[in-house]
């Protein structure tokens, strides 16, 4: 009887063996076509994203364009999401940060005949020595003409293309104030040179930024694809 339960349990076995056998075979089979199947999609990626780069690599730059005097161009700034141009102003320190006004309004930009990059979002920075807060403007910019949207006192280390609430009072609507008080407003950034002739330079800086981050992109996303 003994003999018998063993001889089963030696036959249960050799059954057990042959089915995972079978089971590995068919694993090493699927995952060896899973393997195939990922190397053809990473190749043609690859190839696109290898395409596309040199497509934009090719793309000419616009003219060089200079920032209106006295503002120039602080060093790094491509690299960085920090202030394009800065000015004195007497005692004052003025910064400006820019970006795509689409980027930050969803919706902007969305005619056909319109790239985007003709309405600029400006964030001015007006800070004195000695002080905590700074005085600062968040603006469109158009090719004719610059509007503000709200003017708020901040500390100077939140200084940067934030528009994200900070947790204290953030000033009035703009738009609620006194028509003679946001005169007033816009003749006190057109005197430190803040109005639509920044236009052409800062057009032709986000364009050449942009081009290199999509440069960038394709490099970094290729890298990573191919490392193992």
């Amino acid at each position: 009887m003994w003999r018998r339960a063993l001889m089963d349990s030696k036959a249960c076995q050799s059954w057990r063996l042959i089915a995972k056998r079978g089971a590995a075979a068919g694993n090493g089979k699927h995952a060896s076509t899973s393997a195939s199947a990922a190397a053809a999609v990473n190749s043609l990626l690859l190839r696109s994203l290898k395409e596309h780069y040199l497509e934009v690599s090719k793309m000419n730059p616009p003219p060089k364009v200079s920032p209106p005097s006295p503002f120039t161009i602080i060093k790094g700034a491509l690299d960085s999401n920090g202030p394009v141009l800065k000015r004195t102003y007497g005692k004052e320190e003025i910064s400006i940060f820019v970006m795509r006004l689409a980027n930050i309004i969803r919706g902007e930009g969305d005619d056909p005949e319109d790239d985007g990059i003709n309405q600029l979002f400006l964030h001015v920075d007006v800070s004195k020595p000695g002080q905590e807060d700074s005085l600062q403007f968040l603006c469109g910019l158009y090719p004719d003409a610059l509007g503000i949207h709200s003017v708020s006192m901040r500390p100077k280390d939140e200084s940067s293309l934030d528009v994200v609430p900070p947790s204290k009072y953030n000033g009035p609507v703009f738009q609620d104030l006194d028509e003679k008080m946001r005169d007033a407003f816009h003749s006190f950034i057109e005197e430190r040179g803040v109005n639509e002739s920044l236009f052409p330079f800062l057009q032709a800086w986000l364009y050449v930024k942009d081009h290199r981050n999509l440069l960038r992109w394709f490099k970094s996303v290729g890298t990573f694809i191919t490392e193992k």
